[in-house]
């Protein structure tokens, strides 16, 4: 089909698409809505806002043997068969062409072509500069990769001093305000924010895209490592395969961050060698990989106290295997994390934190300053037992470490005890 006449059938069909489905509407037929928040400017003040987002997709999916009896179905459906790009226009939609014979993937083509064209419209008037837009894409996506794939994300809590920031291939965290062309979900907000992007090619970009959420999570986990454990991502993660439409996926990791995390440009380095060896060390199976699960549910939690809990339980798991009764956490976790004179201030604090632990527990627990720092201590301590024990500085037996070390004579006054964070060099020749 000669490509006017192949524009001239899909104009015709979408015509036609929008009378039928604009008379549904005028006789009392209603598009479904879905609430979701609206992205405020940053700096902006005041409530969050939430929108009402028309599910045109589900209206028009709902009407398809109607849409069916049209009669430019036929010949905008025999167009599309005839398409050498139809696989990759469907692959761009978010729609997995699978075994489906070329009429059933002509019929998902005009559906998305369709909602494309009148997405998140609930009158259904025919605007030409939509209608020619979404044809454009389509008719574009033959000249697409189908292998290529995009995923965005918004990332919390962390602020660049450059532009952008490269950890591996295919893995940048970026400023948004320089990147074009992504969701305003992912660039604007309330928190400050930078961008990640994972992008490649893959012989299957879906599958390809399921491991980059995996990958997010990754990053994630070693990003609170690597500071304070307050960073986190936006709820919703956007995908594309080619030059396609963006595709929202929910993102189980998350929470609020709190406070910044500044990586300045002579970090850089120490953190991209940082991520590279978490991503290699990650603990499978084990106590250290329980205690890092607890780790980071308490980092995505909304509070302070709500996240003790989860912080105790992986200093459990990884000091006092003997249960809470022996009551040798504190002491234990003096002895690696503190030197020999600051042993029994940590001891003490330790054991305020259980005691604290204990009333949120209760539900008497009332959220003060100085009970939110004495959380951050026991995070800041448990952060670094973890990151010792991936880095390869401590054995993962460290509740036995701990003894030995409270058996050991005192080290000469001023010298460090283990529980450090490594230093960049340190990292650096792990990776050789």
């Amino acid at each position: 089909m000669r490509p006017s006449a192949f524009q001239d059938a899909l104009e015709q069909f979408m015509q036609e698409a929008a009378g039928l489905l604009h008379a549904e509407v005028s006789a009392g037929a209603e598009v479904p809505f879905e609430i979701e928040p609206r992205a405020k400017r940053r700096g902006s003040r005041g409530a969050a806002l939430y929108c009402y987002r028309a599910l045109t997709g589900e209206f028009i999916e709902a009407r398809q043997a109607a849409l069916a009896r049209l009669p430019a179905h036929a010949r905008a459906a025999r167009a599309l068969e005839e398409f050498a790009g139809l696989d990759r226009y469907l692959e761009s939609a978010g729609i997995e062409p699978g075994r489906a014979d070329p009429p059933a993937r002509a019929r998902r083509a005009l559906s998305a072509l369709l909602e494309d064209a009148f997405g998140e419209q609930t009158d259904f008037e025919l605007r030409p500069e939509r209608v020619h837009a979404a044809i454009e894409r389509l008719t574009h996506s033959s000249l697409a990769d189908a292998s290529e794939f995009t995923l965005v994300a918004a990332l919390l809590g962390v602020q660049l001093s450059s532009q952008e920031l490269p950890l591996a291939s295919g893995l940048t965290i970026a400023q948004p305000d320089g990147l074009a062309g992504l969701p305003e979900a992912v660039t604007v907000g309330e928190e400050p924010r930078l961008v990640v992007l994972l992008s490649g090619e893959e012989e299957q970009p879906r599958e390809a895209i399921a491991r980059s959420v995996e990958a997010l999570g990754e990053l994630l986990r070693a990003l609170r490592l690597f500071g304070d454990g307050r960073v986190s991502l936006g709820p919703l993660a956007f995908s594309r395969v080619g030059g396609g439409a963006w595709s929202p996926l929910a993102l189980s990791a998350g929470g609020r961050p709190h406070g910044v995390l500044l990586v300045t440009p002579d970090q850089e380095d120490e953190l991209r060698a940082f991520c590279n060896l978490v991503s290699r060390r990650a603990p499978q199976g084990n106590e250290i990989a329980w205690a890092l699960e607890r780790f980071e549910l308490g980092c995505a939690r909304g509070s302070a106290y709500g996240a003790l809990t989860d912080y105790v339980l992986a200093l459990r798991a990884l000091l006092e295997p003997e249960g809470p009764s022996s009551g040798l956490l504190a002491g234990r976790l003096a002895a690696l994390c503190a030197t020999p004179s600051a042993r029994a201030r940590l001891t003490e604090r330790t054991t305020q934190a259980l005691e604290l632990e204990r009333t949120i527990v209760a539900g008497s627990a009332v959220e003060h300053t100085g009970g939110c720092a004495l959380v951050e201590e026991i995070a800041g301590n448990l952060r670094a037992l973890l990151r010792d024990v991936i880095c390869g500085h401590l054995a993962p037996d460290l509740a036995s470490l701990a003894d030995e070390i409270l058996l050991t004579p005192e080290l000469p006054s001023g010298e460090e005890v283990l529980g450090h964070a490594p230093e960049p060099e340190e990292v650096l020749d792990l990776l050789i």
